[in-house]
């Protein structure tokens, strides 16, 4: 059942993340480009979650969940957040610092053999630097980033950045609680998905006529 619950988050996050692609191409906008791959890292982390719940927990499943659950979600998030304050050097730093994770979640030692059924704790298999430092780096500045633009433009987005904000506690919510299994961080996960997609596409309140 847990394996179900983890597919089905990830093919919900999946679908979102296509949906919100195809939106970035029609209206060439890069911050919808960015929050549509965050949303595909959510769902590849859910895929992750839904094999080590079915086959069992290996390394090639942990790495694969570190990289896109725990590297790039919150710090694409956050990129797309930038973009969308028009911070231009966002795109080629988010690119740079996701081809550092990918480099860092292939390479970096084990400190033991991952295996078993429930979420791996990465504080037990990978040694703080660099993997689990820059993680933390990441998770904190990306979310840091989205805070302050949904704050500065709440006016302009009520619904919107309310939706984004919420979704952010969610993520954030399920990330501290993965003890509690697979099942309950993909639920987490989707719910997360959902607010965060529903903030994206939310429109802009009208400008009051004159």
């Amino acid at each position: 059942m847990e394996a179900l619950i983890a597919f089905a988050s990830a093919l919900l996050a999946l679908r979102l993340a296509g949906r919100l692609a195809g939106r970035a191409r029609e209206r060439n906008r890069r911050e919808l480009a960015a929050w549509s791959a965050s949303l595909l890292a959510y769902a590849v982390a859910s895929g992750a979650l839904a094999w080590g719940a079915a086959a069992g927990w290996s390394e090639a499943a942990f790495r694969v969940y570190y990289l896109f659950g725990g590297l790039l979600t919150a710090p694409l998030l956050g990129v797309g957040s930038l973009l969308l304050a028009g911070r231009r050097w966002a795109l080629p730093v988010g690119l740079l610092y996701s081809g550092l994770a990918t480099g860092i979640a292939l390479t970096a030692p084990l400190s033991m053999p991952v295996t078993g059924v429930t979420i791996p704790d990465a504080a037990a298999h990978l040694e703080l630097f660099p993997a689990r430092v820059v993680a933390i780096a990441g998770n904190v500045l990306g979310t840091i980033a989205v805070v302050i633009v949904a704050i500065g433009t709440i006016r302009r987005r009520p619904v919107g950045n309310a939706l984004i904000l919420s979704g952010v506690a969610v993520a954030a919510g399920g990330s501290a609680l993965f003890g509690l299994g697979v099942s309950q961080t993909a639920v987490s996960l989707a719910l997360a998905v959902v607010l965060l997609y529903g903030g994206f596409v939310a429109r802009p309140r009208a400008a009051p006529k004159i």
